[in-house]
C-alpha cells in the first residue's frame, strides 16, 4: 500500500506582495503506478495553505516504488483557478423581544403611580406582546475558484451537513459559537475549475444578560433565549404586573467543524 509523507524540507517560501508562494514537497513510498501516486497527492493536500491557493502539483519518479511530489500556492489573476472574492453586508436581522436593556422613564397621571414591569415589554392584559428590532448580524459570501479534482463528491457531502450549522472552534476571527454557515452554491467552469460561494451569518456572544432580577452569564450569538414571565404585584403603584421569573437559553443549531469547508481558519 502506497503512504505519502511531507518531506523535511519542504515549505520553501517567497515572501512579497507581488508574487508571494509556498512550495510544499512530499515523498510517496509504495507503488510504480502513477495513477495510485495523483489519487493519493489529490485526496491529501490541501486546497489553501498560509493564504495562498493551490495552483498546480509536480511529481517525478526517483524508481523503486519512490516518487517526489512538488505542490506550488501562489495567487493569481482575478476569476482565474485558485483565486478567491468577499463581499459583506452588516444590515442586521430582525428578532422579536419582550425585554428591554433598560426602562428610561414611567409615566402617569398625576397622582398615580405607572406600574413597573422591570422591563417588559408591550405588557397587555395576560400577555407581553414585545416588539421587533434590528439586531448586530454580519452577512458575508466568499467566492472561490477551485480546482476540478479538489471538488469531490466527499466535499459536496460536507457541504451540505455543515449547512445550518455554527463553529465549533474559532473561524475568521470569531468565537466558538457566533458563525452560521448558511450553505455554498457551485458551478462547474468549462472542464477546468469550480467557482464556489460560501455564505456565512455572524451573530456576537454575550455575557452577562441583565433580564429583571435575573442574571443570564452567557449566550453564545446563535443560541436562542427567551422568557417567562408571571402575575406579580407592583406594591408601589398597586397594579398587577408581568414579571421575569425564568430565562432559559436554546441550542437551537449543531455544532460544525468549519475546517472540513476546506477555505482556512
Amino acid at each position: 500500500m502506497a503512504i505519502i509523507f511531507e518531506k523535511f524540507d519542504s515549505r520553501e517560501t517567497t515572501v512579497g506582495p507581488e508574487n508571494p508562494s509556498v512550495d510544499l514537497l512530499f515523498g510517496v513510498l509504495g507503488t510504480e503506478d502513477d495513477v495510485e501516486v495523483k489519487l493519493l497527492v489529490e485526496a491529501t493536500i490541501p486546497a489553501f495553505y498560509a493564504g495562498l491557493i493551490f495552483q498546480h502539483y509536480r511529481i517525478e519518479h526517483l524508481g523503486g516504488g519512490i516518487w517526489d511530489v512538488t505542490v506550488n500556492y501562489a495567487k493569481k489573476e482575478p476569476k482565474e483557478t485558485g483565486e478567491s472574492s468577499f463581499s459583506f453586508d452588516t444590515s442586521g436581522g430582525t428578532q422579536k423581544i419582550t425585554q428591554s436593556l433598560q426602562t428610561i422613564g414611567r409615566y402617569a397621571p398625576a397622582g398615580e403611580q405607572a406600574p413597573d414591569f422591570q422591563g417588559a415589554i408591550n405588557v397587555s392584559g395576560d400577555s407581553v406582546e414585545g416588539i421587533d428590532i434590528t439586531l448586530p448580524v454580519y452577512n458575508w459570501t466568499e467566492t472561490y475558484y477551485l480546482p476540478d479534482f479538489l471538488i469531490t463528491g466527499g466535499y459536496k457531502a460536507n457541504l451540505f451537513f455543515l449547512t445550518g450549522r455554527v463553529n465549533v472552534a474559532p473561524f475568521r476571527g470569531f468565537a466558538r459559537g457566533e458563525v452560521l454557515f448558511l450553505g455554498a452554491s457551485g458551478s462547474k467552469r468549462g472542464t477546468e475549475d469550480w467557482e464556489i460561494t460560501f455564505k456565512f451569518a455572524a451573530s456576537p456572544n454575550a455575557v452577562n444578560l441583565v433580564v429583571g432580577d435575573i442574571t443570564v452569564p452567557a449566550k453564545e450569538g446563535w443560541h436562542y433565549m427567551w422568557i417567562r414571565y408571571e402575575d406579580d404585584e407592583d406594591t408601589t403603584a398597586k397594579k398587577l404586573i408581568k414579571k421575569p421569573t425564568a430565562v432559559y437559553v436554546e441550542q437551537v443549531y449543531y455544532y460544525g467543524d468549519f475546517s472540513l469547508l476546506g477555505i482556512g481558519p
